[in-house]
C-alpha cells in the first residue's frame, strides 16, 4: 500500500531532535527496500519466476504489421516526447509496426483510463503504457489482456499480472544511490534536504523514494530529511512548492531533490530566482535539455537520468518480440535492436541499463 500524505508538521516533530535515518520518509512506498553497496559494489540479480499476465486467444502475429498504441502518464512534455519519438524510431527500424502515441495532457489516471479503454474498443494489436497509478491501471490492462491484445510497460509499472513485461528504465536502488551520493557530495554528510515529488501514489516516484531512504540510512545517515511536498507533474505548481520550501526553511535548507523531469527544473528556476544558486543544491530527474540552462550556469551539478529515447525505442523492440512469440515466459535476456540483449530482472522485467549523471562536462553531448 502506498503511503498516504504526512503532514510536514507532524513528520517534524516525530523527526526533532531525532536521526533522520529512524523515519520512513513521506512519499514512499511500502514495499522491501535493497539499497546497494555504498562502495558502489552491484547487487546480486535474484531469480523469481515470471509473473506477467498472459493475452487470451492472441492471433499469430509473427512477422506481421501490427498497430500499437502508446498511452503514456501525459503527453507535451519533454519526457514522454523522447519516449514517443524512441518508440518512433523503434517502429521505422522494425518495418512492420503502426505506432502512435495518445493519452492526457495532465498526469490523471481517470483520464489515461478512458484513453486505453477507448482503444481496445476501437481495437489495436498491443498497448504500451506509463502507468500514473499502478492498481487503477490494473482492470483496464487486463480487460486489453483479455482480448487478445500484447501489453507491455515502460517508465511506470502497473501490478505485473495487468501487462506481460515493464521495461525498466534503471533499477530504482540504483537511482536512488545516484541521487543520495550527489546530494551528500554537494551538501556534506550533515545537510537537510526536501523533496518535490509527484504525487505520493505515483509508483516510481514512491519506489525511488523508498530507496533513497533506505540507501540513506545506511550510506548517509546523518543527512536530514525536512519534507516531501507533491506537485503532480505540473511546471508552475512545482516551482511553487519549491519556493515555499525555500521560504519556509531558510538557511536550513540545503538542497532538493526533484523527482519527475518537471520538478526538478522548476525547483532550480525556483533556486535562480531566490538567488540561492550555490547555496542550495538541486539534484534531480530531468532531461538534459530542461536542465541546460541551470547546468551550464553551475546552479545545477548533478542531473540524474536514463536516456528516455532508448527507453521508448526498447519498449517498441520488447512488445514486438512479445507479439512475435520471441519472448515468453522464463527467458533471461532479449534482443532489442541497437541496444542489444537486455536483461530479464524481477520475473517480467526488462532492464534498460544504469543510470547516468548529466553534469556540465557532458549535458551539450545530449539533445532530448
Amino acid at each position: 500500500m502506498i503511503r498516504k500524505t504526512v503532514f510536514a508538521a507532524l513528520a517534524l516533530t516525530a523527526m526533532a531532535g531525532s536521526a533522520f535515518a529512524a523515519s520512513a520518509w513521506t512519499g514512499g512506498d511500502d514495499l522491501p527496500t535493497n539499497p546497494l553497496a555504498c562502495d558502489g559494489t552491484p547487487g546480486a540479480a535474484v531469480a523469481k519466476p515470471y509473473d506477467g499476465g498472459e493475452p487470451t486467444g492472441a492471433p499469430d502475429r509473427k512477422g506481421k504489421k501490427i498497430t500499437v498504441v502508446d498511452v503514456p502518464k501525459l503527453i507535451g512534455i519533454g519526457y514522454f516526447n523522447a519516449t514517443s519519438k524512441g518508440i518512433q524510431d523503434a517502429a521505422k527500424e522494425l518495418g512492420n509496426v503502426d505506432a502512435k502515441t495518445d493519452g492526457p495532457t495532465q498526469a490523471n489516471i481517470d483520464q489515461q483510463i478512458t484513453f486505453i479503454d477507448n482503444y481496445i474498443t476501437s481495437g489495436v494489436d498491443g498497448i504500451l503504457f506509463a502507468a500514473n497509478d499502478p492498481v487503477a491501471i490494473a482492470p483496464v490492462l487486463k480487460k486489453a489482456l483479455s482480448k487478445g491484445i500484447n501489453v507491455v510497460g515502460y517508465d511506470a509499472n502497473s501490478q505485473p499480472d495487468a501487462r506481460q513485461w515493464f521495461v525498466n528504465q534503471a533499477e530504482f536502488n540504483g537511482i536512488a544511490k545516484a541521487m543520495v551520493d550527489n546530494m551528500a557530495k554537494e551538501i556534506g554528510e550533515e545537510g537537510a534536504f526536501a523533496i518535490v515529488t509527484s504525487t505520493f501514489t505515483t509508483p516510481n516516484q514512491a519506489r525511488w523514494i523508498a530507496e533513497m531512504a533506505a540507501y540513506a540510512e545506511k550510506c548517509h545517515p546523518k543527512m536530514k530529511w525536512l519534507e516531501t511536498v507533491e506537485a503532480q507533474e505540473d511546471n508552475v505548481l512545482s516551482f511553487n512548492q519549491a519556493t515555499t520550501l525555500i521560504n519556509k526553511y531558510g538557511d536550513d535548507l540545503k538542497g532538493i531533490f526533484g523527482m519527475t523531469s518537471v520538478a526538478t527544473p522548476a525547483s532550480a528556476e525556483a533556486v535562480t530566482q531566490a538567488n540561492k544558486c550555490g547555496t542550495i543544491a538541486v539534484v534531480g530527474l530531468a532531461t538534459p535539455n530542461a536542465m541546460k540552462p541551470y547546468v551550464e550556469k553551475d546552479c545545477v551539478k548533478s542531473v540524474v537520468l536514463w536516456n528516455p529515447v532508448d527507453l521508448g525505442y526498447a519498449a517498441m523492440q520488447v512488445l514486438r518480440a512479445v507479439a512475435d512469440g520471441d519472448l515468453k515466459p522464463g527467458a533471461t535476456s532479449v534482443k532489442a535492436g541497437k541496444l542489444g540483449d537486455l536483461q530479464v530482472i524481477n520475473g517480467s522485467e526488462i532492464l534498460l541499463g544504469a543510470p547516468f549523471v548529466f553534469t556540465k562536462e557532458n549535458v551539450g553531448q545530449f539533445d532530448f
